[in-house]
């Protein structure tokens, strides 16, 4: 575990008729009730399928975080940097063929430049960093959804977070069905949204089984 983040790592599972509105999050959210001490900066981390609402709530908390004066950097993978958004574009981009590999070795590198010009700086700055998707995502679509070996990302995750941990993971959890609903609805249609639900079914498995797996973290 990276000295620099805090000692107290929590998997947190909020199912999707808890966060549907936003309310009920931001009203259980506090940072000094969730017991994260803060050493140095403490690192949230939001997870979960396409179309549970994780970057709706994520920005939600950051502005509340933010309007009760706190320190706090909002960012996200991929993407977080020039360079990582760039890789985003192509990993996102529906014109692009990537083999599960290739794709996986795109999001390790976008998270190694994320993590060494984003994520420390404002670990090192005593910010509260609010993000958008980490390595569980990895696991859980390069893994779980498209069947790459779990231990080779676990490692992978290992060098590119320079084993930086989340101090607390929430993840939105939301059916594989209703998650591609919304997002038909929002008429979003990047290259990862275009997968069946049968990856999605994957993808979310994945999930409730880190969160099962990481209950400290």
């Amino acid at each position: 575990m990276f000295a620099g983040v805090s000692s107290l790592h929590s998997f947190k599972v909020l199912h999707f008729s808890a966060f549907f509105n936003g309310a009920a999050l931001r009203a259980d959210f506090s940072i000094e009730k969730s017991g994260l001490k803060m050493k140095k900066g403490i690192f949230i981390t939001f997870e979960g399928i396409d179309g549970c609402g994780k970057s709706t709530q994520s920005k939600l908390i950051y502005d509340y975080l933010k309007k009760n004066g706190h320190k706090v950097v909002y960012t996200r993978e991929p993407g977080g940097t020039k360079f990582a958004e760039y890789i985003r574009n192509i990993l996102l981009n529906p014109k692009n063929q990537i083999s599960p590999l290739a794709e996986l070795f795109l999001y390790e590198s976008g998270r190694a430049e994320h993590v060494k010009r984003t994520i420390l700086p404002a670990i090192k700055s005593k910010s509260i960093i609010i993000c958008d998707r980490f390595f569980d995502a990895t696991i859980a679509y390069q893994g779980y959804g498209r069947g790459l070996d779990i231990k080779m990302i676990e490692k992978l995750n290992y060098f590119a977070s320079q084993g930086i941990i989340p101090d607390l993971t929430i993840l939105l959890d939301i059916s594989a069905s209703e998650g591609l609903k919304r997002v038909k609805k929002l008429k979003k249609n990047d290259r990862m949204e275009k997968e069946k639900i049968s990856f999605y079914n994957k993808v979310r498995r994945g999930y409730l089984l880190l969160a099962k797996k990481f209950p400290k973290r």
